[in-house]
């Protein structure tokens, strides 16, 4: 029996706990989104190009180890996947506030940690996906999804404030070693589920590399995947290169204090609660694909607010484009995950998601490094007005794609067998 006849997912002990234990994750790691920037920044006095190359660092390993990833996490059950990447994942973050303390810090480490935790995430990320749609009903999936992305947003706006204030209070490292604690207490939660995969039907084992194969002709010939990858991919350079220079914008550009960066932060994430809760209603009105291309549309033109920014009552234009964007990209992102969640066949769903995740995620890291190098030689202000730009193009150009011709995304893959 569905969940949703017993009132919903809340109802749902082992989905309760993937919820608490994803929902902390989430809160340490926004955290030590802002706080290791800090660390490079007041810390180790790093450059603007040095904090760009730390973003870069940490999705680095989607180019490189993320299609036999995907893999090699379809062979083997996902949970006992996740608890090593979150055990591992706190040891490597709880080097930093050690190191610190003993003065012994340095900017090679904090690369080495966002590379180290980078690695982690991919095998993470591509088991998570794949888990989710076997511990909770089809029908129940938009409404996880819906769950999971409304506390992740509202775990990333405490994120950046606990981090200004954890820096200014204690030093920006604390902010590191509360990501280190969120990873303990997610690993807690994992082992405390009680669902267990069913086994997978044997079969004759193939080469790693054909089954990488598979996926990516699974993504090249769909053309519903195919947009989504590459438009992905393209929006990622864009959010990645204005996200990476924002601490900078604000800390040396605008003059504000790393309190009032992290409430600044934490404000303009305040979109992404909204975004979640109001994705659904959208998408029942006017249809899941045009929800999708609305989302991503109102998110990429209030981004262009941004580089307007002045201290003081300026930095209201910045968090008007942080909360719109936001907004805009947490609703697309659940409709988007929840599409993928049941259009993919569930034995090929880590190999597809990681083969769309190597593109879009690996852009990351160049849209980090991207934000970075020209932050430095254009200015700070300039690179995030040519990447609010570049969002806004991607976006136009969706419109000329299937999903921005159809009301509906399919609801099953033509390519499943």
């Amino acid at each position: 029996m569905s969940i949703r006849e017993r009132g919903g997912l809340l109802r749902s002990r082992d989905f309760r706990l993937l919820w608490t234990g994803e929902t902390t994750s989430v809160l340490g790691s926004s955290i030590a989104v802002v706080a290791l920037p800090l660390v490079a920044v007041v810390a180790l006095q790093a450059s603007t190009f040095a904090v760009g190359l730390l973003t870069a660092a940490a999705w680095l390993p989607w180019l490189l180890i993320g299609l036999p990833a995907g893999a090699w996490v379809d062979r083997r059950p996902k949970r006992p996947i996740m608890l090593a990447c979150n055990t591992f994942s706190m040891l490597v973050f709880l080097s930093v506030p050690i190191a610190a303390w003993f003065g012994l810090l340095t900017m090679t480490q904090l690369l080495v940690v966002a590379l180290a935790g980078g690695v982690a995430k991919v095998f993470f990320n591509v088991a998570y996906r794949a888990y989710l749609p076997s511990l909770v009903e089809k029908e129940d999936l938009q409404e996880a999804n819906e769950k999971l992305q409304g506390s992740e947003s509202a775990a990333q706006i405490g994120g950046p404030a606990f981090a200004g204030l954890l820096a200014h209070a204690f030093g920006a490292v604390a902010g590191v070693l509360a990501d280190a604690v969120s990873f303990g207490i997610s690993v807690l939660c994992l082992r405390s589920i009680r669902y267990r995969e069913p086994e997978r039907p044997a079969k004759t084992r193939t080469r790693l590399r054909d089954e990488i194969r598979e996926g990516l002709d699974f993504v090249l010939h769909d053309r519903y995947l195919r947009v989504f990858a590459v438009f992905g991919a393209i929006s990622n350079v864009a959010l990645m290169g204005y996200q990476s220079i924002e601490v900078v914008f604000l800390v040396r550009d605008l003059g504000v204090g790393v309190g009032t960066a992290g409430i600044v932060l934490a404000l303009a994430g305040l979109g992404g609660v909204v975004g979640a809760a109001l994705s659904g209603k959208l998408a029942a009105r006017i249809g899941t694909a045009r929800a999708f291309v609305l989302c991503e549309a109102f998110g990429a033109l209030m981004m262009l607010l941004g580089p307007l920014a002045r201290d003081g009552w300026g930095l209201a234009f910045f968090v008007a484009a942080g909360f719109s964007l936001s907004a805009g990209v947490v609703g697309s992102n659940v409709l988007n995950a929840t599409f993928k969640q049941r259009y993919v066949p569930a034995a090929m769903f880590g190999r597809v998601t990681a083969s769309m995740s190597v593109l879009s995620f690996g852009a990351i890291a160049l849209g980090g490094l991207l934000g970075g190098i020209l932050g430095e030689t254009a200015g700070v202000r300039q690179t995030l007005g040519l990447m609010a730009g570049l969002e806004v193009l991607a976006v136009a150009a969706l419109l000329f794609t299937p999903i921005g011709r159809c009301r509906d995304f399919p609801s099953g893959s033509r390519l499943a067998g």
